[in-house]
């Protein structure tokens, strides 16, 4: 669709494409509905301009791992890059540095890996690296963000509820997370529309909403897949990660609602909601 041009004048047809662009705006933000879904960082920047609660969600990595730490009482701190700035940001915090799932070591034994932070020796604060889930938390701005993944789900759409999110007055946007291919574009991955699609599912049994037909899909999805367990161990993500040797990561990611902890980002790192 193209922006009306036709038979105006240059300022005319500058203020068509300004209000053109506008009502775009207004679509991708789905606006009209208590909770949203979308994709990626991408995703989350757009919807953050109008909602009041941004909910992460990366199952077989970033949010698992956060709902695993701050159950045993540490506090996350999200960092967006994978680099030398980590080390440095975690020595500014006083917090431990989780390492890449095949970089552990008896040294370094906190990494991305649910079961590694599982086992590893507790730490009070540890920063861990995710370039997609913290770029989403980052894109939330002054909004609330909660981690959500399958094993607090439930939970998390419990305090959503409770909190007055998912209406239109506090509009909530639920942000999967996906893969990413090697060109750097998304790629949808459909552990994280399944663990999206369970907070959304949680929120609506709340009576929160009303969801966006986004939100409603991904909802749907997540109360039609009859074994959701063998569906992300079966997915092309699960299968990489089982066939790379952390089978116990998917085990424990698809503990669906074993945690009623639900992380809440506060002034820099995820801790427990009270």
């Amino acid at each position: 669709m193209a922006a009306p041009t036709d038979g105006c004048p240059r300022w005319c047809r500058r203020l068509d494409a300004m209000a053109w662009s506008s009502a775009m705006d207004d679509w991708f933000l789905q606006t009209g509905s208590g909770a949203r879904f979308d994709w990626g960082p991408v995703g989350a920047q757009r919807l953050a301009a109008d909602i009041a609660c941004l909910v992460v969600v990366d199952v077989l990595s970033f949010t698992t791992s956060v709902t695993v730490a701050v159950e045993s009482g540490t506090r996350v701190f999200p960092y967006a890059w994978r680099d030398e700035s980590a080390s440095k940001f975690a020595d500014e915090t006083g917090a431990r540095l989780a390492v890449g799932r095949r970089m552990a070591t008896s040294a370094l034994p906190w990494s991305l890996s649910p079961a590694a932070l599982r086992s590893a020796p507790f730490t009070p604060r540890l920063v861990l690296p995710s370039p997609n889930g913290s770029s989403i938390a980052a894109a939330a701005g002054e909004s609330m963000v909660v981690a959500g993944c399958l094993r607090n789900a439930s939970a998390v759409g419990h305090w959503l509820a409770q909190h007055g999110y998912g209406t239109l007055d506090r509009p909530v946007a639920v942000i999967a997370s996906g893969e990413r291919w090697p060109d750097g574009s998304l790629r949808p991955a459909l552990e994280d529309l399944l663990g999206a699609g369970a907070v959304l599912a949680a929120l609506r049994k709340q009576c929160g909403g009303p969801l966006s037909p986004e939100a409603a899909a991904a909802a749907d999805c997540f109360e039609a897949t009859p074994d959701v367990m063998t569906a992300v161990t079966s997915s092309a993500s699960g299968r990489e990660l089982t066939d790379g040797g952390f089978a116990r990561d998917v085990d424990i990611a698809t503990e669906l609602d074993v945690c009623d902890i639900v992380p809440i980002l506060t002034d820099g790192a995820f801790t427990a909601a009270g």
